[in-house]
């Protein structure tokens, strides 16, 4: 069913871009919201967590559900991932954040504008730490330091 839908947006869409029609009036593409979504899940999932030899999936810190998509423009999106720590007091969750960042920042095949959050009520510093790795200078200043950088490095390499 999912596939067929997909089949008729795509075909939708041709339709709405045909010559003499403006692609600016073509209603949202849902479906490739949702692959997008999809392709983000598919790279995050294997990143691991810094203090437990499991990823973030098996530890449903992140699930396909914390992932949203929304087309801002011409092939640009919005990614939005809301990640939920193990513990409310997880003194790792800023380090999370910035894996998840990091490993988007260069992995993602398409423009994209980021912002990651911790999911509402499940952190006791939840707002600092939002704002901390949705700031593009803290996020910068972290990967200058050479340890924390090596730990970033160990928890978004693909095994191998």
């Amino acid at each position: 069913m999912a596939l067929a839908l997909a089949l008729l947006w795509q075909a939708l869409g041709r339709v709405w871009r045909s010559p003499g029609s403006s692609a600016r009036h073509a209603p949202p593409s849902r479906a490739m919201e949702h692959d997008r979504a999809i392709e983000v899940y598919d790279i995050i999932r294997t990143i691991r967590d810094p203090e437990k030899p499991n990823t973030l999936e098996e530890l449903e810190v992140v699930t396909e559900n914390c992932v949203e998509v929304q087309e801002i423009g011409e092939d640009e999106y919005l990614v939005i991932i809301r990640f939920t720590p193990t513990v409310p007091h997880c003194s790792l969750a800023t380090l999370i954040g910035l894996c998840l960042r990091i490993k988007l920042q260069r992995c993602l095949p398409f423009r994209h504008k980021l912002e990651i959050y911790i999911s509402e009520g499940t952190h006791s510093t939840e707002e600092d730490i939002n704002k901390q790795i949705n700031d593009k200078e803290r996020v910068a200043a972290a990967m200058e330091n050479p340890n924390l950088r090596e730990i970033v490095e160990q928890c978004v390499t693909e095994p191998d």
